[in-house]
């Protein structure tokens, strides 16, 4: 981002006896942030400390402009003191024992100006140390307490893509100024815990987008300035600051079910908390002693916690009601728009035994379930094997549930006999196709692939009222015409209609339909046309059809790859000098290794350390068969004496989870097939992997990825079947330093398009409102019917048939066209 389009940021960072943290954190701002001097403001508020904070602060951080409040107003009193003598078109809020990394301004700052409807940016924070997650997400429960998902667990890159979230923990965010005035800043009232829930959720509500940016990020020390307070305090204000902002915030219709549950559930929380015997005070349960009857019932402070939050909580209903008047009125979205923003507004969050039964009731007893529901239950379905080692289909599924499993309860399911999953953070099945109706029943949306569908005769039915969404990624009937050509002509027709037909089952029962690529977008639009899917109603409502059919091509890990193993030059022998082309998969009857090993024979005639690696011949799925091309590349290779000296076989497959360290030792990576109609649609899933690892590309000409290679420079296409031209280049993209250096830069660039979060988005989008297709609801017709013919109109049309019938025909064909007409009176149906 040039530095002439950066906005002014004034940091504020708000001190209560912390000099010492406050000090580091300034020092970090000032020395280690990548921000123009000119254009950052830091303003430091000390929050009556009464120790001596500001002079020390003063002294140590002369460019910070140090305020002092004239009593402690709490984290949100003192940002919003700050915030009054802010200059900058954007306010950052940094804990003071918080320190940012160098781009940590730069990047929400980039996003602040290309995305005009974000409001404020929630920067990822992770602990001192960068190895623990502080805050990724945010979620909401129905009783209005924030949390943040995933704390404490590793950094492992999975939260490493932008997404929106409801609201940014207030130990970093970064937010326009003027956003923020306008909602008059932090809820004073609230002194600190959930005024950055509260925020966000108004934010929200008036429209305002929050994005969630992992490369602004910060290290937090998390509640240094709590370390010395009682943790009933604390306890104090999470629940009499929850009710106040569920009170703001929720709709009439929300609130009317939700405010008498909560308040309920902040009783059964402190009687849990507290151990208290909840019936000690029936009547029945009196001393002997009647002057025992009036001795002190004990009472924690964890569980007096709950009920003084009540207490101050209807303290403060006069001046809330005003507040929860002028938020509503300013409202722009409903609670409903923000439900996928609450992640999971069910979570009950105390792992309490008799918490959670009241829980339970209340949510029953209440409707809140018609309010919230439960989470949408969605059912991923392959037939592909699940393991470490996963081929496309497998991969493909596994990070459609990894994705939606943010949002929803998932399932993963594979029909295939080998199922060994990785840890998921959703469960993963191994289910016998007999057994897969219970899974169906389960799901409110299926996800599948390949011919699952027909193992599911009562899912095809018109009359099913499951939301299905067919992954058609794969033109399986063009695919077959070139992995079958071993077989006789009779079984390859056989067979070419039968997976036609699961084809075409699948485009008459789909709600809604993902392919890979804009081709593949036109090729499955003329199927659906040809099956009657492409009604003039959805066509009217829906000129692009994206409403039916998405393009959802393969993903890319957020984080980009690192070596966690031995990679393909110490498993192979190959020296760290040699240049590595690497072939990031499977050898199938669809490609063309068979040029490739040839114009390596060409090249080493002239590049002696030139190596081609394939990284797979083993299919990972036992149900695929070798395919009979493998056999004809080894014995190619050896022939031309090319094996273990330039060209070198995996004779299994690397596991999923371990290819990167294979990618990593590569210079180039390399695709061929041949020209053929299978080619045109085809989405060759291992050029993702090369975009992942920065790879430069070669590849033969005719698919959509040498359009992007093309298009983007990202490598050299090739014509298919020409060995010298494959040689040329491959040894441009291996020894022009320059060129290859080039790629490399605009590669980094392409492949943020194809992070799984965001290939998916148009999936995610469906999940969180799914609709059975409109042609697809029950007593559909046409809105407008032609109008009737009368007699005299129906007499004009006979005349001017028996014209034509004569003009084409003569009298025999009037003749013909009579007869037939008769018989079908005669039947009943004219």
């Amino acid at each position: 981002m040039e530095q002439g389009s950066l906005p002014e940021v004034s940091v504020v960072v708000v001190n209560y006896r912390g000099a010492e943290d406050t000090i580091a954190c300034l020092r970090a701002l000032f020395g280690d942030l990548d921000y123009p001097e000119d254009k950052l403001q830091v303003i430091v508020v000390d929050n009556a400390s009464g120790d001596g904070s500001a002079d020390r602060i003063r002294a140590a951080a002369p460019n910070a402009e140090v305020i002092e409040a004239p009593a402690n107003l709490g984290f949100a009193g003192g940002c919003n003191l700050g915030v009054r003598s802010a200059r900058g078109s954007v306010v950052a809020f940094l804990n003071n024992d918080a320190r940012p990394h160098a781009q940590w301004l730069r990047e929400a700052a980039r996003v602040l100006r290309v995305e005009p409807a974000v409001g404020a940016v929630a920067s990822k924070v992770l602990d001192w140390d960068g190895r623990e997650i502080d805050f990724v997400d945010g979620g909401l429960t129905w009783f209005g307490m924030g949390y943040k998902r995933h704390a404490g667990r590793p950094d492992d890159g999975t939260h490493d893509t932008p997404r929106d979230v409801l609201f940014g923990t207030g130990s970093a965010l970064v937010v326009r100024t003027s956003v923020f005035r306008e909602l008059d800043g932090f809820d004073e009232r609230f002194f600190m815990f959930y005024e950055d829930v509260d925020l966000g959720w108004r934010m929200n509500l008036r429209g305002w987008r929050i994005r969630y940016v992992p490369t602004s990020l910060t290290f937090h020390k998390h509640h240094a300035s709590m370390s010395t307070v009682d943790t009933s305090r604390e306890l104090y204000l999470l629940e009499r600051n929850a009710l106040a902002s569920l009170y703001k915030n929720f709709s009439d219709e929300t609130l009317a079910k939700v405010l008498p549950a909560a308040l309920a559930l902040v009783v059964r929380r402190a009687t849990a908390r507290g151990e208290l015997d909840a019936t000690q005070l029936e009547i029945t349960r009196r001393p002997d002693n009647p002057a025992n009857d009036r001795a002190p019932v004990p009472v924690s402070r964890q569980a007096l916690a709950g009920f003084l939050a009540i207490d101050q909580f209807v303290e403060m209903l006069p001046s809330l009601a005003e507040s929860r008047q002028a938020e509503q009125a300013a409202r722009r979205l409903s609670d409903a728009d923000l439900l996928p923003l609450m992640r999971k507004a069910m979570e009950p969050a105390y792992p309490l035994p008799r918490y959670l039964a009241a829980h339970d009731v209340l949510v029953d007893v209440f409707g809140l379930e018609e309010v919230f529901g439960r989470p949408r239950r969605v059912l991923v379905i392959t037939g592909d094997a699940i393991s470490e080692k996963m081929a496309g289909p497998a991969i493909r599924a596994w990070n459609m549930a990894d994705v939606l499993a943010g949002e929803h309860e998932v399932r993963l399911v594979t029909v295939n006999p080998l199922c060994a999953p990785p840890d998921a953070p959703f469960p993963v099945l191994k289910v016998q196709r007999r057994d897969l109706g219970a899974q169906v029943e389960w799901a409110d949306v299926i996800v599948l692939q390949g011919h699952v569908l027909e193992f599911l005769p009562e899912l095809k039915k018109p009359e099913s009222g499951k939301i299905v969404v067919c992954d058609i990624y794969d033109p399986m009937h063009l695919e077959l015409l070139e992995q079958g050509k071993d077989d006789t002509d009779e079984q390859r027709g056989l067979d070419l209609v039968g997976v036609t037909k699961v084809i075409n089952n699948q485009l008459a029962r789909g709600d809604f339909f993902l392919c890979a690529s804009e081709r593949q977008r036109h090729f499955w639009l003329g199927h659906l046309t040809a099956s009657g899917r492409l009604t003039p109603s959805l066509y009217d409502n829906d000129p692009t059809t994206r409403s039916l059919l998405a393009e959802v091509p393969f993903g890319l890990p957020g984080k980009p790859p690192q070596r966690t193993g031995p990679g393909l030059r110490s498993t192979l022998g190959i020296a760290e000098t040699d240049k590595v082309v690497l072939w990031a998969g499977g050898v199938y009857s669809w490609f063309d290794p068979l040029t490739l090993v040839h114009a390596m024979d060409q090249l080493r005639t002239r590049r002696s350390d030139v190596r081609l690696v394939f990284l797979g011949m083993k299919h990972p799925n036992p149900e695929v068969p070798d395919m009979d091309i493998a056999g004809q590349t080894r014995a190619l290779a050896k022939r031309l004496d090319l094996v273990g000296s330039h060209v070198f076989f995996n004779e299994t497959w690397v596991p999923y989870q371990e290819r990167q360290n294979w990618l990593l030792d590569a210079n180039a990576g390399v695709t061929t097939h041949y020209e053929h109609v299978e080619t045109t649609f085809a989405f060759r899933t291992r050029v993702l992997d090369y975009l992942w690892a920065g790879l430069p590309i070669v590849t033969t000409d005719g698919d959509s990825f040498a359009d992007l290679v093309r298009r983007e420079d990202l490598g050299v296409v090739v014509p298919s079947e020409d060995a010298s031209a494959l040689a040329d280049a491959l040894e441009k993209v291996m020894y022009d330093a320059d060129f290859a250096a080039g790629c490399v830069e605009r590669i980094a660039v392409v492949r943020e398009r194809f992070t799984w979060e965001n290939v998916l988005a148009p999936l995610t989008e469906f999940c969180r409102n799914p609709r059975p297709a409109a042609d697809r609801l029950p007593g559909s017709s046409f809105m407008v019917r032609n109008r009737p013919l009368g007699r005299r109109e129906k007499v004009q049309r006979d005349v001017q048939l028996v014209k034509e019938y004569l003009n084409a025909g003569g009298a025999g064909e009037v003749a013909r066209r009579a007869t037939g007409r008769v018989l079908k009176k005669l039947r009943g149906r004219g």
